[in-house]
């Protein structure tokens, strides 16, 4: 990353759950606010078993994982979901506090294009906090357009073509591990 230190980026599993949790937890109340649209401390039973026993016909979801503590550690987590058209898919990302402006939700969202592209997903939609002002500068510098959303005036819409060039990862993030530098 922008600070050479390195992640473990690789795709979620099941027994990753109790890592998961311990990630939103530890989020901010303002982070876990943007991800989320609501107060929420942490990941109920059911909110759990949902975002780590994937559906990779439909889905995906990308870890980031630090190891410098000998201790595997989540610090960030893309993920999408195929939306009934088959042809595009809401996503996601969240990124651990002490590792914001670091490069890696730039990093990490890329290389969820770059999955989403390979599995023929013509575009990746999403919605954010009008006031998520780090979010809407990522979305703005990975092309996403940014508009009002007609239903609330706090949400804003986004998408981004994948039919583009690629996100410039040149990975393939759902098999195996890779590393994000």
């Amino acid at each position: 990353m922008k600070d050479k230190s390195r992640v473990t980026v690789r795709a979620i599993r099941p027994e990753d759950a109790e890592m998961e949790a311990t990630f939103v937890k530890e989020l901010s109340p303002a982070s876990r606010y943007f991800r989320f649209m609501m107060n929420l401390k942490e990941l109920t039973p059911e909110l759990l078993v949902r975002f780590t026993q994937i559906d990779y016909d439909r889905e995906l979801a990308l870890i980031a994982i630090d190891q410098t503590s000998g201790v595997d550690t989540q610090v960030a987590v893309a993920r999408y979901g195929l939306n009934p058209d088959q042809r595009t898919a809401d996503f996601a990302i969240v990124v651990a506090d002490a590792w914001h402006g670091r490069g890696l939700g730039r990093r990490l969202l890329g290389l969820l294009m770059d999955a989403a592209r390979a599995r023929g997903i013509e575009a990746l939609e999403g919605e954010m906090l009008s006031d998520n002002e780090p979010m809407r500068q990522l979305m703005l510098a990975m092309g996403f357009t940014i508009r009002s959303s007609r239903d609330d005036v706090r949400v804003l819409l986004l998408s981004r073509s994948l039919k583009a060039v690629s996100a410039g990862t040149g990975t393939q993030p759902a098999q195996g591990g890779s590393q994000a530098t």
